[in-house]
């Protein structure tokens, strides 16, 4: 693996490996990976390579033609509120990319019962707040995580370089950094820039 290739997993590729070990992703299970961008993407790959069903949830329109790339064997458009209705109840666990604070109700229906939704790095309370009756009714979880630590991540390091599996990204001269910049703030860029 090449340094570039494994510098953005030492933060993206822990933070989403940690979940995924933690709550047993692999064979029989159904993972939805929520958010398909620098996190995302590399968590569609590694449930893939840990023998999981995987299911990429999107808002972006260009995501659900890339995502199958990546290993993914459905799409659920997140705008498309039958898409979601219609996968309802069918997730063993979602891991939650999306970077800001978002309405995680839509999420927890896709979980079947003692499902659990994993929220990455939103450090504020959740508006609106999760409805608690499919919760208890369901026996589904809301969880949090952050990143791993140094054992798993060496852990991780080696699970990406036994199932090659690599973030995709774009290495850019110094020299291009306002470019790199300006397309970061008009959302240009595909999933990470180095």
């Amino acid at each position: 693996m090449t340094p570039a290739a494994a510098a953005p997993l030492i933060c993206a590729g822990i933070t989403v490996y940690s979940p995924l070990r933690r709550w047993n992703a692999g064979p029989g299970r159904r993972i939805g990976i929520a958010g398909i961008g620098g996190l995302g993407h590399l968590g569609v790959e590694m449930a893939r390579a840990m023998g999981a069903h995987v299911t990429a949830i999107t808002g972006s329109r260009w995501k659900v033609q890339d995502a199958p790339r990546l290993g993914a064997d459905e799409v659920i458009p997140a705008w498309d509120k039958k898409a979601m209705e219609a996968r309802e109840g069918s997730l063993d666990l979602i891991v939650s990319t999306i970077p800001v604070n978002h309405d995680v109700n839509p999420y927890m229906d896709l979980l079947r019962r003692d499902g659990t939704l994993v929220v990455l790095g939103v450090f504020e309370p959740l508006e609106p707040p999760p409805d608690s009756g499919p919760l208890a009714y369901r026996r589904r979880s809301l969880a949090e995580s952050i990143i791993g630590g140094i054992s798993e991540t060496r852990e991780m390091l080696e699970f990406c370089a036994a199932n090659d599996i690599s973030p995709d990204i774009e290495v850019i001269p110094i020299q291009d950094i306002e470019r790199a910049f300006k397309s970061i703030v008009n959302r240009e860029v595909k999933y990470r820039f180095l």
